[in-house]
């Protein structure tokens, strides 16, 4: 059985490794395309290098640009390579536009796609990932859900038939690296900090909502280590906002075993990322999330995360105590990917 899986960005790498790993095990010949979403080193080497993850076999280079000038390059660099592989599976992975643009290509060519990461839904209409994800469930054949909640969404959307619940993968190379720093005795810091990413556009678009939550994080009790994604330095270069000030350390963003070192070191984790919130949840460490909305609605039980739409309301919730109750295991036990692996070969 031959599987082509796609990525592009940062999420994707992350949820790759313990796949590939998995597939190779049961035997299974796996072709591996960085459409190159991510093009940054900090935002994609850094991934394969620090996870092991075997080399692409296929870069298509297709670097930023809008919405649709990046959708409609990959739809058309994507085709010819999967018409020369002829997959049984093309797998694509959580909400990107590499994602989208996979599925796509895809089933324009009667190839058969399986989405992992299927059923997550923030409703909120105005993210693009919201979509990316909504269309992909919809032209898939098979849909790997990561929890039940995931698996209701699909049912109630009439996809219940081709659903299978196999857990999340981001639990498998969370737990191993976790386990693997925490051997190594990293994980600790002498001085406490708050952990914090922000790329997302809703965030980093307007100079007004930017400024604000930049202002938040520079006024907060603890020192805040931010990890400034490309966009974040882009949009605050153009809007004239320092990002270094007040309480922020800027930091480039980091491999993934020193970003979930960063996050056991933390008091707790500021962000607007989706697998940074899990992270947090995953690692017992306390998140804000600046959104209005989340898509892992389990890491809110008894305020594991808490949601902040206003940046204004930012700094009161930085200073809210540490949540008592036990975390549930919403995410799976671990093992996936091999799960992952074993729908794909229809056992």
């Amino acid at each position: 059985m031959k599987v082509i899986s796609v990525v592009g960005a940062r999420p994707q790498f992350v949820k790759l490794a313990p796949v590939a790993q998995a597939l190779s095990a049961a035997g299974v010949d796996h072709v591996i395309v960085h459409t190159g979403q991510h093009y940054d080193a900090d935002m994609s080497d850094v991934f394969f290098d620090g996870l092991s993850i075997p080399a692409p076999d296929v870069h298509l280079g297709v670097g930023s640009g809008s919405h649709g000038a990046q959708t409609g390059a990959m739809l058309a660099a994507l085709e010819p390579v999967f018409l020369e592989h002829n997959p049984d599976w093309v797998l694509v992975y959580g909400d990107t536009n590499s994602t989208l643009a996979a599925a796509l290509a895809a089933v324009k060519i009667h190839l058969p796609v399986a989405h992992l990461e299927a059923g997550l839904r923030s409703f909120n209409k105005r993210m693009p990932e919201e979509h990316n994800r909504v269309m992909t469930d919809h032209c898939a054949d098979l849909l790997l859900a990561p929890t039940e909640v995931a698996q209701g969404h699909l049912a109630n959307e009439g996809l219940a038939a081709i659903t299978r619940v196999v857990g999340d993968v981001m639990v498998d190379v969370c737990f191993t690296v976790r386990d693997a720093v925490l051997a190594a005795g990293g994980g600790t810091s002498e001085t406490p900090y708050l952990l914090s990413t922000i790329h997302r556009a809703e965030n980093t678009d307007d100079p007004d909502r930017l400024r604000a939550i930049i202002d938040a994080l520079a006024s907060a009790p603890l020192p805040v280590r931010l990890l400034a994604h490309p966009r974040l330095r882009a949009k605050a270069e153009q809007f004239g906002i320092e990002l270094a000030q007040g309480s922020i350390e800027l930091h480039s963003p980091v491999p993934y075993a020193e970003m979930v070192a960063s996050v056991l070191g933390s008091a707790g984790v500021v962000t607007d990322s989706g697998g940074l919130q899990k992270e947090a949840y995953l690692l017992d460490r306390p998140c804000t999330t600046l959104r209005t909305e989340t898509e892992w609605v389990e890491t809110l039980h008894d305020g594991w995360n808490v949601l902040v739409a206003d940046p204004a309301d930012l700094a009161e919730a930085l200073k809210r105590d540490r949540p008592t109750a036990a975390r549930k295991a919403p995410y799976g036990d671990g093992r996936a990917a091999e799960a992952v692996a074993a729908a794909l070969q229809g056992v």
